[in-house]
């Protein structure tokens, strides 16, 4: 990249991490390979502040080649660390108008960051998300590849209603601008989920959003994150995620509506699934979610993300 001053960065590229320096090595180097024909800046976030590798790591991948900037956040939670990153982003580089960002177990593929400022700019997007694509560290089976949890919105680029993650994700300054600070809340620290939440406050407010097929992200996944125990948890986890985003934007009683009809639909859903693809497991997601939702109603509410530091 030609132009390295603050006063030409266009766009931020924001990395949260958390102990994973090699994963966020990988994840710099196809962010540096980008090309685009406007400056850009990589901003880095390290939420592990007793050991911070991840940002040890990230000056010495970054050193000059790239206008950035690397923090330690040490309020532990990834909307801490989210939060901590696009704020720095933000007033770091006042003349950029638009705030991407990419998770440390995931690669930009080729082209990725022209294509998501391009369409941005064309369709004059408040955000715009991008497919992941999963790459399995081991062997798995199509009842694993072909599970929910992998599976990215599909089709062509297009206006849709909202995405729900922000792993692959552009957001405009203007929203950020019209958001309660902090932006993403802290309650999801620990669950997950505040960037579906972020996204749903985003459409409720009439912020437009793009699909861009073109803006593919590859996320890496161990051999941990492909059991049947683990997604059966994460199964779960989706529910309860779902209930407390809902909860903020609903009255007490529709939610226990909700709550009752989501199981009915869940088991048809899964049975419908299991017809079709002959997998308990693809089939137990639909029938988890519901169960999910009705446990965090009981104030049960999974912290997967919590961590002794």
């Amino acid at each position: 990249m030609d132009l390295t001053t603050i006063d030409a960065v266009e766009a931020v590229i924001c990395i949260p991490t958390f102990r994973r320096p090699d994963w966020l090595e990988r994840t710099l180097r196809s962010v540096m390979d980008q090309i685009a024909p406007f400056g850009f800046a990589v901003v880095v976030v390290d939420n592990d502040a007793a050991n911070p590798a991840g940002a040890e790591r990230a000056r010495l991948v970054l050193q000059s080649q790239t206008p950035h900037s690397v923090l330690v956040e040490s309020n532990q939670g990834n909307c801490h660390a989210i939060n901590r990153a696009f704020r720095a982003a933000l007033t770091t580089y006042p003349s950029a108008e638009f705030f991407l960002m990419i998770d440390d177990d995931e690669v930009a593929m080729p082209g990725w960051l022209e294509a998501m400022v391009n369409l941005a700019k064309e369709k004059r997007a408040d955000i715009v998300g991008g497919p992941v694509l999963r790459q399995f560290d081991v062997p798995v089976a199509a009842s694993v590849s072909g599970h929910p949890l992998f599976l990215s919105i599909a089709g062509s680029t297009r206006q849709v209603s909202q995405i729900h993650g922000s792993g692959n994700c552009l957001i405009r300054r203007r929203v950020f601008d019209a958001m309660p600070k902090p932006p993403f809340d802290i309650r999801f620290n620990f669950l997950g989920g505040g960037d579906m939440e972020f996204f749903t406050r985003c459409r409720v407010m009439g912020f437009s959003t793009w699909w861009c097929a073109e803006a593919i992200a590859t996320e890496f996944v161990p051999a941990e994150r492909v059991t049947p125990k683990f997604l059966t948890r994460r199964s779960i986890r989706t529910g309860s995620i779902n209930y407390v985003v809902d909860r903020m934007h609903a009255p007490g009683w529709v939610m226990a509506l909700k709550n009752i009809g989501s199981l009915g639909l869940g088991l048809g859903r899964g049975l419908a699934v299991l017809l079709r693809t002959r997998s308990p497991l693809q089939a137990s997601h639909p029938v988890l979610m519901p169960v999910g939702r009705i446990i965090a109603s009981l104030g049960f509410i999974p912290q997967p993300y919590k961590s002794s530091q």
